[in-house]
Formats: C-alpha cells, structure tokens, sequence
C-alpha cells in the first residue's frame, strides 16, 4: 500500500523535476535519469514508464524508471533499467521505496508482463525474489596513478609492459572514437556468442549523455584492437563495455586497455572505478580481481507471474535455450552476426 502522505502516479514520460530529484541525491546512480530509460523508447521502441511519489506540497519524493521488453525466449518483462548495472527505486525512506516498487507491481500485472526486475545494490524488505548470482567489483583510486601502479604489482605491470612492446598507439576521446569503438565491440560480442547493439544505441547515449561519455581505443598493426567506453558521473567511472580481438589480447592489449582506462578516469578526478558486474569466480570476475578490485553483492529483486516459476537464479529451461543460442551464434560469419545482432538484441535482459 502507498506509504502515508505520498501521492503515486505512472507516466510516459519523466516530469521536469525527475532528473534533479536523482542528481539531489549523491548515492544514486546515475542511470535513474530520465534519459537512460527512454533510450529504450528511442532505439528499440520499448515502452518507458516513470513512476513518481509527491509528498503534500507536491514536491517528488521517490522517483522508480522502468522499461518495457518482449522477446520470444523470456516473454513480457518491466525492468529499472535494462541495458546497465543498476537501476531500482529512488527514495528518502524505506517506507517511500515500498510504495514505489508495489506500484510498479501493480503496472506489471495490469500490462500482464511475465516477471518485473529492480537492479539494486542493496536488499530490500518484501516478498520479492532476491538474485544474488551477480556481483560488481569496485576500486578504490589512490591520489595519483603513480601510486595506483605500485599497488597493482610487478606481475600486472609486466602483462601491461608486454604490450607495450608491441606498435601501439593510446586514443582517449568522445563520440569521434564512436566508430573504431564499434568495430573491436561488435567483433568480440561475436566471439561470445551476444548479439551486439546497433550502433544507434550508442550515438542515442552520446545524444543524451555525453559529457558522461569518454572512450579509449588502444590501436596495434592493423588497426583499433582494444577499446572501452566509460561513463562517469559523481567522481565515479564505471566500463559497461569493453573488448578486445583475439589477436589482440595474446599480446597484452586488454591488459594495456585497462590500464590506460584507469590512468584516463584518474585524470578525470575519480575516486572509484567500477569494473561492472559479473559472475564469482567466472573470468571476467577473476580477471577484475587481479587489478585490486574487491566485489559488492548486487541485489536484483524481482516478482514473478507465476509463483512455481523457476528460481531467478537457475532457470533451467532459459539456460539450456541461451547455452544453445549462444553457440550457434559464435558460429556466425562476423558480417551475419553484425547484421542480425541489432535486430534482436534491443529484446534480451542483459
């Protein structure tokens, strides 16, 4: 039920007050922006929906973005937010927080969605399904990159020296990198077996968000051969995504990447860098780790239709699916994978 003296509405867009309600507060991300769920709406044309609590006088109290996705293999789904690490419920008080998140239940069973996702760093009281399969990993940064590369270590270090000893070239920009960023993204999203985002999805973020954005593209012999993009916003730089070529990475370049991202977001007064979410003990997991980030337990709490619904940590049917997906799809020619990866990929949960 709505918390006392809180006034709940469901719009199609965020009001004018949304997006300095969420810069007010230091601790909240910033993908609760208004703009990073309506680039749902601009790419792939899923439904957003803005869920809004006023106190008496009318001023916002709590703010919950959501986005609306339908796809074949895992059916009807409310997200805050789809396509990044975090997202969930912005309010001063537990009780606000409630009253935000079983409104956006309710909008799940009238819209007949199969299952409603909230992606929070914290654990929240109700009876909501808890996934706790991912992890981010955070570093703290010291005063200077000189002390940084201390810490990292002789054996790192050497890895990134290794790489060094290679033709390379260092380019840190914005959306005039855009492209060479793509080509290495999409190539290695190949590799894995993911369909990769059209390249709109990532001009539609510089569109809204630029002075958020940075990239780094390290280029070898033949051309961009690692590259990341950044987003950094309160003193805090986070890699959603970054690749590699296979080539590249026998010579050291992932390791040479990551250690030019660093020195780059250091440059840019951050004090934290957020190696992203993943799987314990998987290898991208122990690969952050040897940079000295330590991990914090992510909270997706999540309702679902059904109540015998697979365990959100396990879904079996879902896995067998995606594992065959997924091989099929490493075994694309790199121009069909790039073709039909923008066609589909706007529809899965990642």
């Amino acid at each position: 039920m709505p918390a006392p003296s809180l006034t709940l509405a469901t719009l199609t867009a965020p009001s004018k007050d949304w997006d300095d309600f969420v810069r007010a507060r230091a601790h909240a991300s910033v993908y609760l922006l208004g703009g990073w769920a309506q680039l749902g709406q601009d790419v792939f044309g899923h439904p957003a929906y803005f869920i809004e609590g006023r106190n008496e006088s009318g001023a916002l109290a709590g703010v919950l973005p959501l986005v609306r996705q339908k796809s074949l293999l895992f059916g009807d789904s409310l997200t805050s937010v789809p396509f990044f690490n975090y997202g969930g419920a912005l309010a001063d008080t537990i009780e606000h927080t409630r009253a935000l998140m079983e409104q956006a239940r309710s909008l799940a069973l009238s819209l007949g969605c199969r299952y409603l996702e909230f992606r929070d760093t914290r654990e929240l009281p109700g009876d909501w399904r808890v996934r706790t399969d991912k992890v981010t990993l955070l570093l703290d940064l010291p005063e200077s990159f000189e002390v940084l590369a201390k810490k990292l270590g002789a054996k790192l270090r050497s890895q990134v020296k290794r790489a060094e000893r290679e033709k390379h070239a260092v380019r840190v920009g914005g959306r005039e990198l855009l492209g060479d960023f793509y080509t290495v993204f999409a190539h290695n999203m190949r590799d894995l077996g993911t369909p990769v985002y059209p390249l709109r999805f990532f001009e539609a973020i510089f569109d809204r968000f630029a002075g958020y954005c940075q990239i780094v593209v390290i280029d070898g012999d033949a051309g961009p051969s690692a590259a990341g993009f950044l987003i950094i916003a309160n003193g805090r730089a986070e890699i959603p995504w970054a690749a590699c070529l296979p080539e590249a990475k026998r010579l050291g370049f992932n390791m040479k990447l990551y250690w030019e991202v660093l020195s780059a977001v250091m440059r840019r007064g951050c004090s934290v860098f957020d190696f992203g979410r993943s799987t314990v003990d998987a290898g991208t997991y122990k690969f952050k780790l040897q940079w000295g980030a330590a991990p914090r337990q992510l909270y997706w709490h999540r309702w679902e239709r059904k109540a015998a619904a697979a365990q959100p940590e396990a879904p079996a049917r879902e896995g067998r699916l995606m594992h065959y997906a997924t091989t099929v799809w490493k075994r694309l020619p790199l121009p069909v994978a790039n073709r039909l990866g923008p066609l589909v990929s706007g529809s899965l949960p990642w």
